[in-house]
């Protein structure tokens, strides 16, 4: 680890060996555990947890009160809002040790987890999906898919600059930034130029 690539304050611990990118920041109270891979330019708010052997890809924003749990796995352009959940066991009990049973999730490029949000495991958020403050993700998210509640319920789905897409006959439009998609066999995508 190069200290002179990244910024850790002195009230934060990392543990070795782990990896961390160029232009991190790792701000006050948090914990990065052996062997983590954070990417280039991520920044890890106030009293984060980050468990071994989880990977951070590039330009991963990560609020304050949030524990990343071992089998989690964010990719590049992610947002894990305020005291977001992950777990990592289905079933656990307190006198009965799982290690060997953590499920993998994943949060896809560009997707959005809201402030409160729960995320049962061995689910997968898919590209640009934005799950809504206090929503509790049982299955996986679709790529653009908007979910909110409990458990969470596709209500729409929003572009890669985060607006709300309006439907229009066959395609979906950004009012904000005016891109187009359509929804194919497997689910919402760009539409092709």
């Amino acid at each position: 680890m190069n200290k002179k690539d990244y910024f850790v304050h002195e009230s934060s611990y990392i543990d070795e060996p782990c990896y961390i990118g160029k232009g991190t920041k790792i701000w006050h109270f948090s914990h990065i555990m052996k062997n983590c891979y954070i990417g280039e330019n991520c920044n890890i708010g106030q009293n984060v947890v980050i468990s071994p052997n989880v990977k951070i890809g590039n330009n991963v924003k990560i609020q304050n009160n949030v524990s990343v749990y071992t089998g989690v796995i964010c990719e590049d352009d992610v947002f894990l809002g305020p005291s977001c959940v992950f777990t990592n066991v289905i079933n656990p009990r307190s006198f009965i040790v799982r290690k060997d049973e953590f499920k993998k999730t994943v949060v896809k490029k560009g997707a959005s987890i809201g402030a409160n949000a729960t995320i049962v495991c061995g689910n997968e958020i898919g590209r640009y999906a934005f799950v809504g403050a206090g929503a509790v993700i049982t299955k996986n998210v679709p790529d653009y898919a908007l979910v909110v509640g409990n458990p969470a319920k596709i209500i729409g789905y929003v572009c890669e600059c985060g607006n709300r897409l309006k439907k229009v006959e066959n395609k979906y439009i950004c009012n904000s930034c005016n891109k187009e998609y359509e929804m194919k066999n497997n689910g919402l995508s760009p539409k092709e130029e």
